[in-house]
C-alpha cells in the first residue's frame, strides 16, 4: 500500500528481457530511499518488489502482465522512474491510499500552462472513466492528484511546481503514455453496483 506521495526519483540503468518476463534495474542516489530485498516499491505507480540489490542499484522483476497493463516495458536506459516505498502505519498518509495496481494506461493529449502551474488532460480507456469523479483522487505513475474535470473520455489534473520538481512529471510532453490508478473506494463500489448478489435481509 502507498500514499502517492513521491519519495525521490530513480535512473533505469538496465532493462531487459528474461524468461519469465523483463528484469528493470533501478538505480538511486538518494540516501534516504533504501531498500530491502524483498521490499514492495512503487515504480510508476505499479507496486514491484526488490528481487535483488546491489550498493545502490535494485532489481525488479516484470511479470508478463505488468508489461501488458503499464508503461514499463517502454522505459529506457536513462529514463528517471517516481520512487515510493511501502507504507509504513507510522507514515503520515499526505496523498490518498494507492495499492499499486495499475488500471489502465492513459495517454496526454494537452498540456497548458495556468500561471505557476501546469493542467495536464489526460485520454483515459473507455473502461476506467465512470471511475472518475470530479475533485476525486487518482494516481498518475504513482502521484496522488486531485481529478478536475471529467469527460467523456478524458480528465484533468493540475501539477503544482512542487509536484513538477520533485517528480518525472516536469518530463512529460504530448502524448506520452501514463500509469493510472483510480481510487479504491471507486473500484469496490463499481463492483458492487454492478454484484448479481441478492442482498440480505438483517430484520428477517
Amino acid at each position: 500500500m502507498f500514499t502517492g506521495i513521491v519519495r525521490g526519483i530513480g535512473e533505469v540503468v538496465a532493462i531487459g528481457p528474461v524468461a519469465h518476463g523483463s528484469r528493470l534495474v533501478v538505480g538511486v542516489s538518494a540516501s534516504a530511499l533504501r531498500f530491502a530485498r524483498g521490499s514492495s516499491v512503487s515504480i510508476n505507480g505499479s507496486c514491484l518488489t526488490v528481487a535483488q540489490k546491489r550498493s545502490d542499484r535494485y532489481a525488479f522483476d516484470l511479470s508478463e502482465e505488468t508489461l501488458r497493463c503499464t508503461t514499463l516495458g517502454n522505459l529506457a536506459v536513462g529514463d528517471g522512474v517516481n520512487l515510493e516505498p511501502a507504507l509504513r502505519l507510522r507514515d503520515e498518509l499526505g496523498g490518498h491510499f494507492v495499492s499499486g495496481h495499475i488500471d489502465g494506461v492513459g495517454v496526454i493529449i494537452r498540456m497548458e500552462t495556468r500561471g505557476d502551474c501546469m493542467e495536464l488532460e489526460i485520454e483515459s480507456p473507455e473502461s476506467l472513466m465512470r471511475l472518475m469523479a470530479v475533485k476525486g483522487s487518482i494516481a498518475v505513475d504513482g502521484v496522488s492528484l486531485t481529478v478536475n474535470t471529467v469527460d467523456a473520455g478524458s480528465l484533468s489534473v493540475m501539477l503544482i511546481p512542487f509536484t513538477r520538481a520533485q517528480t518525472i512529471a516536469g518530463h512529460y510532453v504530448l502524448g506520452q503514455r501514463v500509469n493510472l490508478e483510480v481510487d479504491l473506494l471507486a473500484r469496490y463500489l463499481d463492483r458492487l453496483r454492478g454484484s448479481d448478489a441478492t442482498p440480505v435481509d438483517v430484520d428477517a
